[in-house]
């Protein structure tokens, strides 16, 4: 037997039946894949799981399996050394000698309604018929003090921010662009095309830089979202997924790249096309 000296069990419920013919001295478990390698352990070995720190009052079991745990953003950084028991078992694991009614005790019951919008009816007739008894969705807040909400937050607001400035320099850029084509303006205005036949052609000049630009963005995030998950998942040794491209995103993205640099081009052009022909050829 391979025993963990100090292991304060987290455990994860499950009320599937033990397999008939299991081994009653050592129940089977399942551990998590960061516990089995954190502490070399292998399928089959034998170890042993306290809810006292100390180690006393263990009980061995066998590990039969492993899993991945659910990825938790809230858990970011935090290694889940856990195991996952037969209800029967952590039951008699945590049973307390010194008190009968230890065993058929519970902290905490997970409630599912079939029609999420009745949680607070629920919650209001619980209250009432059960004095004392505090009862909240486990479902994330949407207010303030959500620590999730906070951080989308301050996304948007660099999100908002970068668009800004990043609108800013496309616009002193394309102006210093469009002033090196000056003769190439004045020479069609010249030979006799109209402002707004000139206005047009820098529009649909315009539209198909922004859309290649975008184009060539989406593409460069979906080939490096890859690189990225999996340097942070290495890094923080989880499955949680950090990037992920979806069709929204990068519709969303075109969507407001192709209009931005449409504008700037149609902006920094106009004031090229106001002067006058004589003006635009130096003369």
């Amino acid at each position: 037997m391979r025993p963990l000296t100090v292991l304060t069990l987290l455990a994860i419920l499950g009320a599937s039946a033990r397999p008939a013919g299991a081994d009653q001295e050592a129940p089977d478990i399942l551990v998590s894949r960061q516990l089995l390698e954190s502490q070399r352990l292998g399928i089959g070995d034998v170890v042993a799981l306290s809810t006292d720190p100390t180690g006393a009052k263990a009980r061995t079991f066998r590990i039969v399996g492993t899993y991945e745990p659910t990825p938790d953003p809230a858990r970011l950084g935090a290694v889940p050394l856990e195991a996952r028991l037969h209800l029967p078992d952590l039951i008699a694991l945590r049973r307390d000698p010194a008190d009968p009614a230890s065993t058929e005790a519970v902290g905490a019951i997970n409630v599912r309604l079939v029609r999420a919008e009745d949680a607070g009816a629920f919650v209001r007739d619980l209250s009432a018929r059960i004095p004392g008894l505090v009862a909240r969705p486990t479902t994330p807040r949407q207010g303030a003090a959500d620590p999730f909400v906070v951080l989308d937050r301050f996304h948007l607001a660099i999100a908002v921010v970068t668009v800004i400035a990043s609108s800013i320099f496309l616009l002193a850029l394309m102006v210093m662009l469009v002033d090196e084509r000056r003769e190439t303006v004045a020479i069609l205005r010249l030979i006799g095309l109209r402002r707004r036949r000139i206005l047009l052609q820098v529009f649909v000049e315009g539209m198909l830089i922004a859309a290649a630009g975008a184009t060539f963005g989406v593409l460069l995030a979906v080939v490096l979202e890859g690189g990225f998950n999996r340097f942070f998942q290495w890094r923080y040794d989880t499955a949680l997924v950090f990037v992920h491209v979806t069709p929204p995103i990068a519709l969303r993205s075109v969507l407001l790249a192709v209009p931005l640099g449409i504008g700037a081009s149609l902006v920094s052009s106009w004031g090229l096309l106001r002067r006058e022909v004589l003006a635009l050829a130096g003369r």
